[in-house]
């Protein structure tokens, strides 16, 4: 970067220590940090004709005032002004609030430019800004900055156009110029003209793509660099699986694998035979047929040689998992076995034993699997099941118990593409996104909660052939701050209707994890019929014979955790239902209803959460490991985002990259940003 940008604000004539001080707090510091503190939005000055105006937009207009200014006293010191303005053709009212000193200003047949909020209902402006005379504004565009303090506007626009008009000058590129060529952005210096004095719309939409294509590029070369960094600094083994095992393997499965299985088995396989470490994310929709995967994946390994291990985050999913591992491969002669914490006292050691002597092929179980005495002969692939329960220490934990095992994570978590290459950007990320034949679609239905009896009819219809249901509660006990239906309340009252009919059990966070185990073998088992839970059985939880979900106040939940929540349902042949229950008060929570009723695709739905609710809440609470941008938005500059993520990863392995000059400003980027520890930069 240029010298003369990294001197202190201070440079500039205008500014003193106590405005620097003032600058300080919005973290402005350098003349550079000035000339790129953007705005976050534009007020649009043009003039428009009311006919094409939304109700509830914001609009500035100029016409003649029509009426004399009526003046309306309320309540201490507040006052409402009141005139006629013609505008075109039409006769609007428009008000001011507070300001009754306008009254003196305002004649009959004075040319007046407004700006406001046009309520087209009533034809009336409510003002916010006034003009006398025509249109005076120096550009149809104006910035609007974050300020704080004793900052403003005014004085912001002042500050930045000082550091433009003394420094702009020294302004250098830092993007390669065939970039620039291709994609016909602007360069460096016009873009930050354009940002902060835009002669048009058309100026800041070409200024905004440049910077978001930028931070994009920096951003991605991070986490590409990390990706090589970590590839070839993490040698792996490579495994010669037997193909011709795995082929009849393949040939034996109860069913044909689906294009999406196909596509990712070999993915898998091609990384066990590679001499890197494999790190994978395979994302699948609830019944997309990872369990299958993860068995060919952990065969292949074991043809190989090698051991394998498959860590759950509950008992009951780590015994269904090895109940259906031993069923698909223990005719090949393969020996998997569970380890959870149930398992004590001389079969623990049995396990243990015979696992270090090497006589277990694939061990399943909990984060039992992570425990110092639990000791690998050969660990060649670790497998994490729902990779985001388990803290990143545990998985570490895991992956250290063999040396460089390959590593599988899988969620059936539908993470949006854009997030899964911003946040797991370092990994490989493989998609199952075809559902196997003949698996029936859930039916959603929306349902005002005036109309439970009709909802319980419907459980009982489905409890009467031999079925079970689910009944899901945002909280556990009843709470003055939310007026939500409550886990216990529920309970209570299922228990009264079904009464001496069907059982009903009870599921929540607050239980011990025997407890909790308990009352899903019990519903497992059809001991329990109706189960009444909060969310802990959003994930990994398969009962076949139930086919009926009903969740209350479902406006509460957002589309993924809804989705992941219903896909507690459909796991066996028959019919399954879903029923939210929900009186959504946002366009926002009625939206996301009629979505659910429409897809049952778990991708669609994650990409249409994100644009709802943003990706700092898509996994339920803000997640450090989303990059702040100042101008990108990931969401809807997802184009530019895989645009820039497939040049970082050709830069990369380009030796132009690392040694031609043009290149030297990402390198430094790259450099500063700590990935390529240990590696030597020109």
């Amino acid at each position: 970067m240029n010298s003369y940008l990294i001197q202190p604000v201070t440079a500039l004539k205008g500014i003193g220590e106590e405005t620097a001080a003032i600058l300080s707090e919005v973290n402005i510091f350098t003349i550079h940090d000035l000339l790129e503190y953007f705005p976050y939005r534009y007020e649009d000055y043009r003039l428009r004709d009311l006919a094409e105006v939304q109700h509830d937009e914001k609009v500035t207009v100029e016409g003649k005032v029509h009426s004399e200014p009526s003046l309306a006293y309320y309540g201490r010191k507040k006052s409402k002004l009141t005139i006629r303005v013609l505008v075109d053709r039409y006769l609007v009212k428009v008000v001011f609030f507070n300001q009754p000193y306008l009254k003196n200003k305002l004649t009959i047949n004075d040319t007046i430019t407004v700006t406001g909020k046009w309520d087209a209902h009533r034809q009336t402006i409510t003002a916010n800004e006034l003009q006398l005379g025509t249109n005076a504004k120096a550009t149809d565009f104006e910035p609007v900055y974050s300020l704080r303090g004793n900052l403003t506007t005014k004085g912001m626009r002042k500050f930045i156009r000082l550091a433009y008009e003394q420094y702009g000058s020294y302004i250098e590129e830092t993007l390669p110029g065939h970039f620039l060529q291709n994609y016909r952005l602007l360069n460096r210096k016009d873009a930050i003209r354009a940002m902060h004095f835009p002669a048009s719309q058309e100026d800041v939409k070409q200024a905004r793509r440049r910077f978001v294509y930028e931070e994009f590029l920096t951003f991605q070369l991070k986490m590409q660099g990390l990706r090589k960094f970590e590839r070839e600094h993490s040698p792996g083994v490579s495994q010669n699986y037997d193909l011709k095992k795995l082929k009849e393997f393949l040939s034996q499965l109860p069913f044909p694998l689906t294009n999406a299985q196909k596509r990712v088995v070999n993915e898998i396989v091609k990384d066990l035979k590679s001499p890197y470490r494999m790190n994978r994310l395979l994302q699948g929709d609830v019944g997309s047929g990872k369990t299958v995967v993860a068995a060919i994946g952990l065969y292949a390994s074991v043809t190989a040689g090698f051991q394998g291990a498959l860590m759950v985050p509950t008992e009951i999913l780590a015994e269904q998992h090895a109940e259906s591992l031993k069923q698909l491969l223990e005719p090949f002669k393969v020996r998997s076995e569970l380890l959870t914490s149930s398992i004590k006292g001389k079969r623990r050691k049995e396990i243990l034993h015979e696992l270090q002597e090497g006589h277990i092929d694939i061990l399943i179980g909990t984060h039992a699997l992570i425990q110092d005495e639990v000791i690998f002969k050969k660990l060649g692939l670790v497998i994490t099941d729902e990779q985001h329960r388990f803290g990143v220490e545990q998985r570490r934990v895991l992956r250290e118990k063999g040396e460089n095992p390959d590593v599988l994570f899988m969620t059936a978590t539908p993470i949006p593409r854009t997030l899964a290459i911003t946040v797991f950007g370092e990994m490989d990320v493989s998609v199952l996104d075809e559902m196997p034949a003949g698996r029936k679609s859930i039916e959603t239905y929306w349902a005002k909660p005036e109309m439970l009896d009709q909802v319980l009819a419907m459980v009982e219809k489905e409890l009467r052939k031999g079925h079970q249901a689910y009944v899901i509660c945002p909280l556990i006990e009843e709470s003055d701050k939310l007026d939500v239906q409550n886990a216990i309340d529920v309970h209570a009252a299922l228990n009264q209707y079904f009464m001496n009919r069907y059982k009903v059990g009870l599921m929540h966070g607050r239980l011990l994890a025997e407890e909790k185990d308990s009352v899903m073998k019990q519903f497992s088992s059809n001991e329990i019929q109706v189960l009444v839970s909060t969310t802990v059985v959003e994930v990994g939880v398969n009962v076949p014979n139930a086919t009926m979900m009903v969740i209350y106040d479902a406006e509460r939940f957002g589309l993924s955790q809804l989705h992941q929540l219903r896909g507690r349902v459909g796991r066996g042949s028959d019919q399954s239902y879903c029923i939210l229950l929900a009186n959504p008060k946002t366009e926002i929570g009625q939206e996301r209803m009629r979505i659910m009723t429409e897809t049952n695709d778990g991708f669609a739905l994650s990409e249409k959460d994100l644009e709802l609710r943003g990706p700092g809440d898509f996994f339920g609470k803000k997640q450090s490991g989303i990059p702040e941008f100042k101008i990108a938005d990931m969401v809807h500059d997802y184009r530019a985002l895989e645009t820039a993520r497939n040049d970082a990863a050709k830069l990369l392995e380009s030796n132009t990259f690392w040694h031609s000059p043009e290149y030297k400003y990402l390198r430094n980027q790259l450099e500063a940003s700590g990935v390529l520890e240990g590696e030597k930069l020109d």
